[in-house]
């Protein structure tokens, strides 16, 4: 089984370990306990929207991109095909034009995040 605060835990550890930061780097500048973020990083606390909200902006990077890649790591779990762009038709129907180079790649854009 799949579990939220897992793969959210998974999500924050992987950006953090990629840019190099240590848990007490991003523990002082999100504002929370060393062991509080540790427990949240190992999936055994669940964050407040406000407590993600401060670790995303302490490690530089979009709430909204971290939760697609949690996303995106629960669909490959549940084994749902995720694609990589939106459908034109789709983002005609509820959001308008997208640009021409926009795709949904947003794992790949965590992957760009500050080194």
């Amino acid at each position: 089984m799949v579990v939220l605060r897992h793969e959210i835990g998974d999500v924050l550890r992987d950006v953090r370990q990629r840019q190099g930061r240590t848990l007490r780097e991003v523990s002082h500048s999100a504002r929370v306990s060393l062991g509080y973020l540790s427990e949240v990083e190992r999936g055994q606390k669940e964050a407040s929207s406000e407590l993600l909200s401060s670790i995303c902006s302490a490690l530089d990077v979009p709430l909204s991109l971290m939760l697609r890649e949690v996303s995106d790591r629960l669909a490959e779990a549940e084994g749902v095909a995720v694609p990589d762009t939106v459908p034109q038709e789709f983002a005609q129907q509820f959001g308008g034009e997208l640009p021409e180079d926009f795709t949904g790649g947003f794992s790949r854009g965590l992957a760009a995040t500050k080194n």
